[in-house]
């Protein structure tokens, strides 16, 4: 299992919105996410930062990846979402979240 966390911006004018669509995820998209091997989903927010947090329980990240790309449903949800949002400057090539290191973790 690997963990992962990640950053974006929330625009300040999107957060109702935002906050509306994770108080009712699509079934479909809880459902690509569980067979995307992604367990322990959460989302945070801070002063206007999401914080993004999740364990991979997988054995090929980028396909299983790659495979929510493709959804349909995925797709069409991160369609509405992504006008909330604002990736930090700091991020890397091709990145709309941020990736994070881990620094530390004690069980």
């Amino acid at each position: 299992m690997k963990r992962y966390g990640s950053l974006i911006k929330l625009k300040p004018e999107q957060q109702a919105e935002y906050l509306s669509l994770h108080a009712a995820v699509w079934p479909g998209v809880l459902a690509m996410i569980k067979a995307c091997n992604i367990r322990n989903y959460s989302i945070f927010l801070k002063d206007g930062v999401l914080f993004s947090y999740f364990e991979y329980i997988g054995t090929d990240y980028e396909a299983d990846m790659a495979k929510m790309a493709a959804d349909p449903e995925t797709q069409r949800w991160w369609a509405v979402c992504k006008p909330c949002q604002e990736p930090l400057e700091t991020r890397q090539p091709g990145e709309w979240w941020a990736d994070m290191a881990e620094v530390f973790h004690v069980d």
